[in-house]
């Protein structure tokens, strides 16, 4: 399988001055886990991810007055359609990144995600009993606490749920379940 067969062609464009907030809000929109971070005054493109904006926020910065351009990383390591999904994958290990944007000569002309890798390969490896038998488990059986899984030869196969629990910034003695 191709790099091709996985990419998405329907990239988020957005400019380096795009605030970050602005940027999450048009990633939220779409669905999507990056952007491509286009300045037309220079060359070469950058990515922002949906962890670039945790990090920033995270770090106490706010969404609405940091930018794209401050937090995308233009460093890329970019990707053929050509590319077997084997060697994005191994690239994006190797490199420590979810995303790689595809180029044609010096146009980006898709975005794969690991995400994208990951759905391309269980269509063609995960048993159809599998996907058809996902959403009754879940909704039935998951709410008696036990989830059930499929094996690769289509058995079943109990996990137990173990209770969420909500902790305050404060002390934890008073944990609630969720």
């Amino acid at each position: 399988m191709k790099v091709a067969d996985g990419m998405s062609e329907r990239v988020l464009m957005i400019g380096p001055a795009h605030t970050l907030r602005e940027a999450a809000r048009m990633m939220a929109a779409r669905n999507v886990g990056a952007a491509v971070v286009v300045n037309p005054e220079h060359s070469g493109v950058g990515i922002l991810t949906e962890r670039d904006i945790l990090n920033s926020v995270a770090a106490g910065e706010s969404p609405d007055t940091e930018t794209a351009g401050q937090h995308c990383t233009q460093d890329l390591v970019f990707a053929s359609r050509e590319w077997t999904l084997e060697d994005a994958a191994a690239a994006m290990v190797h490199g420590g990144f979810r995303h790689l944007v595809v180029v044609e000569g010096h146009e980006v002309v898709g975005l794969l995600s690991m995400r994208d890798i990951v759905r391309v390969w269980s269509s063609v490896r995960v048993p159809a009993q599998a996907v058809a038998g996902r959403e009754t488990v879940a909704s039935d059986e998951a709410v008696a606490g036990t989830t059930l899984l499929y094996s690769p030869r289509g058995e079943r196969t109990p996990h137990i749920q173990l209770p969420l629990r909500k902790f305050s910034s404060s002390s934890h003695e008073n944990d609630e379940e969720f």
